[in-house]
Protein backbone atom coordinates (compact mmCIF):
# COMPACT_ATOMS: atom_id res chain seq x y z
CA UNK A 1 0.00 0.00 0.00
CA UNK A 2 1.45 3.54 -0.96
CA UNK A 3 1.93 5.91 1.61
CA UNK A 4 -1.57 8.16 0.10
CA UNK A 5 -3.65 5.85 0.08
CA UNK A 6 -2.36 4.15 3.80
CA UNK A 7 -2.91 8.02 5.34
CA UNK A 8 -6.22 8.41 3.56
CA UNK A 9 -7.61 5.21 4.99
CA UNK A 10 -5.99 6.00 8.32
CA UNK A 11 -7.97 8.85 8.73
CA UNK A 12 -11.04 7.85 6.63
CA UNK A 13 -13.41 7.54 9.58
CA UNK A 14 -12.20 10.83 10.93
CA UNK A 15 -12.71 13.06 7.82
CA UNK A 16 -16.18 10.67 7.39
CA UNK A 17 -17.30 12.30 10.76
CA UNK A 18 -15.92 15.77 9.48
CA UNK A 19 -18.07 15.63 6.52
CA UNK A 20 -21.14 14.35 8.33
CA UNK A 21 -21.27 16.86 11.02
CA UNK A 22 -21.28 19.28 8.75
CA UNK A 23 -23.65 18.38 6.22
CA UNK A 24 -25.53 16.16 8.01
CA UNK A 25 -26.04 13.63 5.42
CA UNK A 26 -24.25 10.50 5.16
CA UNK A 27 -24.50 10.12 1.22
CA UNK A 28 -23.28 13.97 0.39
CA UNK A 29 -20.55 12.82 3.27
CA UNK A 30 -19.47 9.65 1.47
CA UNK A 31 -19.47 11.74 -1.96
CA UNK A 32 -16.92 14.72 -0.05
CA UNK A 33 -14.68 11.67 0.75
CA UNK A 34 -14.50 11.21 -2.91
CA UNK A 35 -13.78 14.37 -4.24
CA UNK A 36 -11.31 14.53 -1.06
CA UNK A 37 -9.33 11.12 -2.35
CA UNK A 38 -9.00 12.04 -5.61
CA UNK A 39 -7.50 15.56 -4.73
CA UNK A 40 -5.36 13.90 -2.18
CA UNK A 41 -4.08 11.64 -5.11
CA UNK A 42 -2.32 14.32 -6.89
CA UNK A 43 -0.47 15.84 -3.49
CA UNK A 44 3.15 16.23 -3.44
CA UNK A 45 3.67 14.29 0.41
CA UNK A 46 7.13 15.72 0.44
CA UNK A 47 5.35 19.04 1.03
CA UNK A 48 2.77 18.10 3.79
CA UNK A 49 4.02 18.46 7.48
CA UNK A 50 0.69 16.97 9.16
CA UNK A 51 -1.13 14.35 6.97
CA UNK A 52 -4.28 14.30 8.64
CA UNK A 53 -4.31 18.29 9.04
CA UNK A 54 -3.91 18.80 5.36
CA UNK A 55 -6.65 15.70 4.61
CA UNK A 56 -8.76 17.54 7.39
CA UNK A 57 -8.51 20.94 5.36
CA UNK A 58 -9.06 19.18 1.86
CA UNK A 59 -12.28 17.17 3.31
CA UNK A 60 -13.85 21.08 4.75
CA UNK A 61 -12.97 22.81 1.73
CA UNK A 62 -15.22 19.69 -0.09
CA UNK A 63 -17.49 19.82 2.59
CA UNK A 64 -18.32 23.85 1.81
CA UNK A 65 -18.87 23.55 -1.50
CA UNK A 66 -21.46 20.71 -1.20
CA UNK A 67 -22.92 22.70 1.32
CA UNK A 68 -23.82 25.24 -0.75
CA UNK A 69 -25.14 22.77 -3.20
CA UNK A 70 -27.59 21.48 -0.51
CA UNK A 71 -28.89 24.53 0.78
CA UNK A 72 -30.72 24.87 -2.94
CA UNK A 73 -31.78 21.34 -1.79
CA UNK A 74 -33.18 21.88 0.86
CA UNK A 75 -34.93 24.79 -0.19
CA UNK A 76 -36.82 22.66 -2.47
CA UNK A 77 -37.58 19.56 0.05
CA UNK A 78 -40.92 19.11 0.59
CA UNK A 79 -41.52 19.10 4.39
CA UNK A 80 -39.47 19.57 7.18
CA UNK A 81 -35.33 18.47 7.19
CA UNK A 82 -34.09 16.11 9.60
CA UNK A 83 -30.17 15.04 9.53
CA UNK A 84 -29.53 11.50 7.95
CA UNK A 85 -29.75 9.26 11.04
CA UNK A 86 -27.03 7.23 11.21
CA UNK A 87 -26.83 3.64 13.35
CA UNK A 88 -23.63 3.95 15.96
CA UNK A 89 -20.72 1.62 17.13
CA UNK A 90 -20.89 1.30 20.74
CA UNK A 91 -17.44 3.40 21.77
CA UNK A 92 -19.29 6.00 19.58
CA UNK A 93 -22.27 6.31 22.76
CA UNK A 94 -19.75 6.10 25.42
CA UNK A 95 -18.02 8.93 24.01
CA UNK A 96 -20.05 11.63 25.64
CA UNK A 97 -18.31 14.45 23.53
CA UNK A 98 -18.55 12.56 20.64
CA UNK A 99 -22.30 11.28 21.15
CA UNK A 100 -23.60 15.18 21.79
CA UNK A 101 -22.01 16.38 19.15
CA UNK A 102 -23.39 13.82 15.87
CA UNK A 103 -26.73 14.03 18.51
CA UNK A 104 -30.12 14.61 16.14
CA UNK A 105 -30.89 17.57 18.72
CA UNK A 106 -27.52 19.54 17.79
CA UNK A 107 -27.39 18.20 14.00
CA UNK A 108 -30.46 20.08 13.91
CA UNK A 109 -28.92 23.58 15.85
CA UNK A 110 -25.94 23.48 13.59
CA UNK A 111 -28.23 23.90 10.60
CA UNK A 112 -28.89 27.26 11.44
CA UNK A 113 -25.43 28.56 11.04
CA UNK A 114 -24.41 29.85 7.80
CA UNK A 115 -21.96 27.43 5.74
CA UNK A 116 -18.86 29.21 7.33
CA UNK A 117 -20.20 29.61 10.38
CA UNK A 118 -20.62 26.00 10.59
CA UNK A 119 -17.19 24.49 9.64
CA UNK A 120 -15.39 26.96 12.24
CA UNK A 121 -17.65 25.65 14.93
CA UNK A 122 -17.28 21.75 13.99
CA UNK A 123 -13.70 22.11 13.45
CA UNK A 124 -12.96 23.84 17.02
CA UNK A 125 -15.38 22.39 19.11
CA UNK A 126 -15.92 19.33 17.85
CA UNK A 127 -12.37 17.93 16.54
CA UNK A 128 -9.96 21.10 18.65
CA UNK A 129 -8.23 22.29 15.66
CA UNK A 130 -6.67 25.25 15.83
CA UNK A 131 -7.78 28.60 14.49
CA UNK A 132 -4.76 28.78 11.98
CA UNK A 133 -5.58 25.61 10.63
CA UNK A 134 -9.47 26.58 10.75
CA UNK A 135 -8.11 29.73 8.49
CA UNK A 136 -6.58 27.94 6.14
CA UNK A 137 -9.18 25.33 6.01
CA UNK A 138 -12.09 28.37 4.96
CA UNK A 139 -10.09 30.91 3.44
CA UNK A 140 -10.60 33.78 6.58
CA UNK A 141 -7.20 35.41 8.41
CA UNK A 142 -7.39 33.24 12.07
CA UNK A 143 -8.72 36.92 13.29
CA UNK A 144 -11.90 36.42 11.49
CA UNK A 145 -12.48 32.37 12.41
CA UNK A 146 -11.88 33.96 15.88
CA UNK A 147 -15.07 36.32 15.76
CA UNK A 148 -16.94 33.50 13.38
CA UNK A 149 -16.22 30.64 16.18
CA UNK A 150 -17.61 32.97 19.31
CA UNK A 151 -20.87 34.17 17.09
CA UNK A 152 -21.45 30.76 16.68
CA UNK A 153 -20.52 29.15 20.03
CA UNK A 154 -22.84 31.84 21.84
CA UNK A 155 -26.18 31.02 18.31
CA UNK A 156 -25.39 27.40 19.64
CA UNK A 157 -25.51 27.48 23.13
CA UNK A 158 -28.88 29.27 23.03
CA UNK A 159 -30.24 26.85 21.17
CA UNK A 160 -28.86 23.15 22.28
CA UNK A 161 -30.10 21.55 25.47
CA UNK A 162 -29.10 23.17 28.41
CA UNK A 163 -27.23 19.79 29.93
CA UNK A 164 -25.80 16.73 28.64
CA UNK A 165 -28.25 14.19 30.19
CA UNK A 166 -26.93 10.22 31.15
CA UNK A 167 -27.55 8.07 29.02
CA UNK A 168 -29.51 6.11 31.30
CA UNK A 169 -31.59 9.13 31.97
CA UNK A 170 -32.11 8.95 27.99
CA UNK A 171 -32.83 5.41 27.69
CA UNK A 172 -35.56 5.40 30.67
CA UNK A 173 -37.53 8.07 28.68
CA UNK A 174 -37.35 5.99 25.21
CA UNK A 175 -38.86 2.84 27.20
CA UNK A 176 -41.39 5.03 28.49
CA UNK A 177 -42.12 6.42 25.29
CA UNK A 178 -41.95 3.19 23.56
CA UNK A 179 -44.56 1.57 25.94
CA UNK A 180 -47.11 4.41 25.33
CA UNK A 181 -46.25 4.51 21.45
CA UNK A 182 -47.23 1.11 21.43
CA UNK A 183 -50.48 0.55 23.42
CA UNK A 184 -51.71 4.28 22.14
CA UNK A 185 -51.98 5.39 25.70
CA UNK A 186 -52.75 9.18 25.75
CA UNK A 187 -52.27 10.07 29.17
CA UNK A 188 -48.77 8.01 29.53
CA UNK A 189 -47.63 9.72 26.14
CA UNK A 190 -48.54 13.25 27.99
CA UNK A 191 -47.15 11.90 31.04
CA UNK A 192 -43.25 11.68 29.52
CA UNK A 193 -43.39 14.39 27.21
CA UNK A 194 -42.27 17.83 28.32
CA UNK A 195 -45.21 20.59 27.74
CA UNK A 196 -42.77 22.63 25.30
CA UNK A 197 -41.57 19.32 23.51
CA UNK A 198 -41.43 19.95 19.76
CA UNK A 199 -42.13 17.32 17.45
CA UNK A 200 -40.46 17.06 13.76
CA UNK A 201 -41.53 14.70 11.54
CA UNK A 202 -39.48 14.16 7.92
CA UNK A 203 -41.35 11.78 5.11
CA UNK A 204 -39.20 13.68 2.32
CA UNK A 205 -42.11 13.87 0.17
CA UNK A 206 -42.57 10.09 -0.12
CA UNK A 207 -43.99 9.42 3.62
CA UNK A 208 -46.66 11.27 5.29
CA UNK A 209 -45.32 13.39 7.62
CA UNK A 210 -46.58 16.73 9.66
CA UNK A 211 -45.81 20.10 6.94
CA UNK A 212 -44.42 21.36 9.99
CA UNK A 213 -43.00 20.98 13.33
CA UNK A 214 -45.83 20.30 15.91
CA UNK A 215 -45.05 22.22 19.42
CA UNK A 216 -46.52 20.96 22.56
CA UNK A 217 -47.41 18.07 24.63
CA UNK A 218 -50.83 17.56 23.85
CA UNK A 219 -50.56 18.85 20.11
CA UNK A 220 -47.92 15.99 19.74
CA UNK A 221 -49.73 13.17 21.86
CA UNK A 222 -52.49 13.41 19.89
CA UNK A 223 -50.53 13.97 16.58
CA UNK A 224 -49.13 10.63 17.24
CA UNK A 225 -51.79 8.72 18.47
CA UNK A 226 -54.74 10.19 16.23
CA UNK A 227 -51.99 9.02 13.20
CA UNK A 228 -51.93 5.31 14.76
CA UNK A 229 -55.69 4.81 15.41
CA UNK A 230 -56.33 6.44 11.43
CA UNK A 231 -53.92 3.59 10.41
CA UNK A 232 -55.07 0.23 12.09
CA UNK A 233 -51.64 -1.38 11.89
CA UNK A 234 -49.33 -3.05 14.39
CA UNK A 235 -46.46 -0.87 16.02
CA UNK A 236 -43.52 -1.94 17.43
CA UNK A 237 -40.36 -0.07 18.25
CA UNK A 238 -36.76 -1.77 18.70
CA UNK A 239 -34.92 0.01 21.00
CA UNK A 240 -31.35 1.01 19.07
CA UNK A 241 -29.02 3.66 19.06
CA UNK A 242 -28.77 6.27 16.32
CA UNK A 243 -26.17 8.77 16.32
CA UNK A 244 -24.28 8.01 19.58
CA UNK A 245 -27.34 8.57 21.56
CA UNK A 246 -30.71 5.77 21.99
CA UNK A 247 -33.21 6.06 19.57
CA UNK A 248 -36.02 3.69 18.52
CA UNK A 249 -36.16 1.82 14.82
CA UNK A 250 -40.07 1.95 14.01
CA UNK A 251 -42.05 -1.59 12.43
CA UNK A 252 -45.19 -1.00 10.92
CA UNK A 253 -47.06 -4.64 10.44
CA UNK A 254 -43.22 -5.78 10.64
CA UNK A 255 -41.90 -3.41 7.92
CA UNK A 256 -39.49 -0.69 8.88
CA UNK A 257 -41.07 2.48 8.89
CA UNK A 258 -38.77 4.95 10.38
CA UNK A 259 -36.51 6.29 13.06
CA UNK A 260 -37.70 8.58 16.26
CA UNK A 261 -34.69 10.04 17.82
CA UNK A 262 -34.89 12.01 20.89
CA UNK A 263 -33.88 14.98 23.46
CA UNK A 264 -34.21 15.15 27.01
CA UNK A 265 -34.01 17.54 29.61
CA UNK A 266 -35.00 16.95 33.06
CA UNK A 267 -35.74 13.23 32.37
CA UNK A 268 -38.86 14.11 30.01
CA UNK A 269 -38.51 14.15 26.15
CA UNK A 270 -38.41 18.05 24.67
CA UNK A 271 -37.43 17.00 20.79
CA UNK A 272 -39.01 13.98 18.95
CA UNK A 273 -37.28 13.98 15.13
CA UNK A 274 -39.29 11.32 13.24
CA UNK A 275 -37.55 10.43 10.48
CA UNK A 276 -39.46 8.34 7.41
CA UNK A 277 -37.84 9.62 4.39
CA UNK A 278 -36.75 6.07 2.97
CA UNK A 279 -33.74 7.41 1.36
CA UNK A 280 -32.85 8.74 4.76
CA UNK A 281 -32.94 4.87 6.29
CA UNK A 282 -30.41 2.97 4.54
CA UNK A 283 -27.70 3.33 7.23
CA UNK A 284 -29.67 2.26 10.36
CA UNK A 285 -29.45 -1.23 10.12
CA UNK A 286 -25.43 -1.09 9.75
CA UNK A 287 -23.33 0.38 11.72
CA UNK A 288 -21.32 3.47 11.13
CA UNK A 289 -18.13 4.05 13.07
CA UNK A 290 -17.74 7.51 13.99
CA UNK A 291 -14.29 9.27 15.79
CA UNK A 292 -12.86 12.96 16.61
CA UNK A 293 -9.06 11.89 16.77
Amino acid sequence: MDCATEAFIAHRNLLFTVAYEMLGSATDAEDVLQETWLRWMKVDLAQVHDQRAYLVRITTRQSLNRLRTMKRRKEAYVGPWLPEPLLTTPDVAEDVELAESVSMALMLVLETLSPTERAVFVLREAFDVGYDEIAAAVGKSPATVRQIAHRARHHVEARRPREAVAPGQARAALESFQRTLETRDLQGLLDVLAPEVVLISDGGGVKQAAPRPITGADKAARFIVGGLGKAQVVLTGDPTVVNGNPALLLRVDGEIDGVIAIRVEDERITGLYYVRNPQKLTRIETETPLTLR
